[in-house]
């Protein structure tokens, strides 16, 4: 069973109905007893980074994730929920991340040309840069859907996947068992139907 975290951030029931439509079976809870029960986890997330921070430190929840995730267990972060698994953040201030990838979240109007428009928000072409179970049925040139105004860097060769916009912004990593998806694959059709198929197919390490 695929665990999305509730810590009232995110797309959460749009994910839960994608998963159920691909005959993944899936929860969206809060209980710690069912996050550390579950085979994977998902972290979904839209807004600011500072607040969901808080909300996933208040919960104790971050450190339920930081634990399993340690443990093997099969994490997916998405969109903002990418963002918090890596180092630290830079949107509006400084905080800290869960430390679970490498890396910083940076504006991305600061490294864009200034025709391009932030938030990026649309759809945009993969680039494989590395090897993902998570693109083992996407096609390189598959387009996914985005919507965001900050960015990882630094990510190193946990980087899998790009797209490019005045920069190349990843948008898939992945490290170990711990993965990210900068994109919206619950908004993606069928090439993000494709990306969370893969993943309820992860095995623990």
């Amino acid at each position: 069973m695929i665990a999305i975290v509730d810590y009232g951030v995110g797309n959460l029931y749009s994910i839960s109905h994608s998963l159920s439509f691909l005959g993944i079976e899936n929860t969206v809870t809060n209980d710690r007893e069912m996050l550390n029960r579950a085979d994977k986890l998902i972290l979904p997330g839209v807004g600011a980074f500072g607040d969901a921070r808080e909300k996933l430190r208040d919960s104790g929840l971050d450190q339920i994730l930081i634990q399993r995730a340690k443990k093997g267990t099969p994490l997916l972060g998405i969109c903002l929920g990418m963002q918090l698994l890596f180092e630290k953040s830079y949107e509006y201030g400084e905080h800290p991340g869960l430390s679970l990838l490498p890396g910083q979240v940076c504006p991305l109007k600061a490294d864009i040309p200034a025709d391009r428009k932030v938030p990026q928000i649309g759809w945009n072409a993969l680039r494989f840069t590395g090897e993902s179970e998570l693109l083992k049925y996407v096609r390189e040139g598959d387009s996914v859907y985005y919507v965001h105004s900050f960015y990882a860097k630094n990510a190193g060769c946990a980087v899998k996947a790009v797209s490019e916009y005045g920069v190349d912004v990843p948008g898939l990593v992945q490290q170990g068992n711990v993965y990210g998806a900068q994109f919206h694959p619950e908004k993606s059709g069928p090439v993000g139907l494709k990306i969370l198929r893969a993943f309820g197919e992860v095995a623990a390490c």
